[in-house]
């Protein structure tokens, strides 16, 4: 059976993404953590060279469990420096420690991560209907408000553009190209 997807993903590992998870809504708190920092580590990179990396991030930052993150040492933040499975840039290293600490006060205040995150959305995804990748914006008017809410709150690597990636993987926001057969799946959801 021959599939119509979006353009975007051409390599199996993109493919497989992109038929079983980008655009599905996700709610659970360390999914939605650990999507926040891989789209932050993707900042001026392929999202393929990250989704090659996925496995090795989730064991080198045990499994984007915030709490043990936010009590990373500096002798951790080496070893890290170290694993080749990850982006290496220490910058990217010490804002998922930062992300992590911001990630706590946020549960605190809101209850969790994803209440604050979906807000943006007023809980329910946007259903788009772009019918060529020109036709998606880079960034939008609630990516704006999640990456201005974020670095109020002390989280790095969340600009609108970052966030309008992750408002897409996660399922915030639906944009699978009309003519791709997840669109309607994902509608759906």
């Amino acid at each position: 059976m021959n599939l119509t997807r979006c353009p975007w993903p051409t390599r199996p590992l993109d493919i497989e993404y992109h038929d079983t998870q980008w655009g599905m809504p996700v709610h659970d708190e360390r999914l939605l953590f650990e999507m926040l920092i891989l789209e932050g580590a993707q900042a001026g990179l392929s999202w393929s060279t990250i989704l090659a990396k996925r496995e090795n991030y989730r064991e080198a930052f045990d499994h984007f469990d915030v709490e043990r993150i936010a009590r990373y040492s500096p002798r951790k933040v080496e070893q890290l420096l170290a694993n080749p499975g990850i982006v290496r840039n220490r910058l990217k290293i010490a804002s998922t420690i930062g992300n992590a600490k911001a990630c706590i006060a946020v549960v605190g205040e809101c209850g969790s991560l994803g209440a604050l995150l979906w807000s943006f959305v007023n809980g329910t995804p946007l259903q788009n209907r772009r019918l060529k990748m020109k036709d998606v914006p880079a960034r939008t008017a609630e990516s704006d408000a999640m990456s201005k809410e974020l670095l109020r709150r002390g989280f790095k690597f969340v600009g609108s553009t970052i966030c309008y990636a992750f408002m897409q993987a996660t399922g915030m926001v639906n944009d699978h190209l009309t003519c791709c057969f997840r669109h309607r799946e994902v509608s759906k959801l």
